[in-house]
């Protein structure tokens, strides 16, 4: 059994698709899966599991929607993935606070045309850039009137994504760590 780190995407984010973090736990741990651990309540959940991230990626979403009653969009990492996107820290010379600065987990890679697009976007004063299956994007006036966020939609990316602040990343890692 090894730690693995699922990102639930869009829950708890307005009034609907509301999960108590209690009741997730539950929901996952009556479904097989051990040691189930939550942080905050943006569905960041930890858990021992001998499956691949992808083939587990496929059963927390058939267990959510039908335990949730709705589709979520899970994203698997290991921890050993957590580690080398917090060692790459692309943006670390000028990402000072690390609440705006963000990580989006992306289901695949990009397709190389979008990531072309993204590397030749002028956002300054934002920055973003893409490394495989991660994009690291740092917003200095704050994540909620950004430009950049715009370009990093379902819609634009071509794949499914979910984004956490840096601080959430360090603490993932640290929990599952022990």
């Amino acid at each position: 059994m090894a730690t693995r780190i699922a990102l639930l995407r869009g829950i708890n984010l307005g009034r609907s698709r509301r999960v108590q973090m209690a009741a997730l736990r539950e929901l996952l741990t009556d479904n097989g899966h051990a040691d189930v651990r939550t942080l905050l309540q943006s569905g960041n959940v930890l858990l021992e599991s001998p499956l691949s991230p992808p083939r587990l990626e496929r059963e927390l979403e058939a267990q959510l929607a039908d335990g949730l009653g709705f589709h979520v969009d899970v994203f698997v990492r290991t921890c050993d993935e957590i580690a080398k996107v917090l060692e790459r820290n692309p943006l670390a010379a000028v990402a000072t606070d690390p609440a705006k600065y963000l990580v989006t987990f992306l289901r695949s890679k990009l397709d190389a045309s979008v990531a072309r697009r993204l590397r030749a976007l002028d956002l300054e004063p934002e920055r973003l850039v893409v490394s495989g299956r991660e994009i690291y994007s740092w917003h200095p006036d704050g994540v909620g009137r950004t430009e950049t966020r715009k370009h990093l939609t379902d819609r634009s990316l071509g794949v499914s994504a979910t984004g956490r602040n840096w601080s959430t990343v360090e603490k993932l890692l640290e929990l599952a760590n022990g």
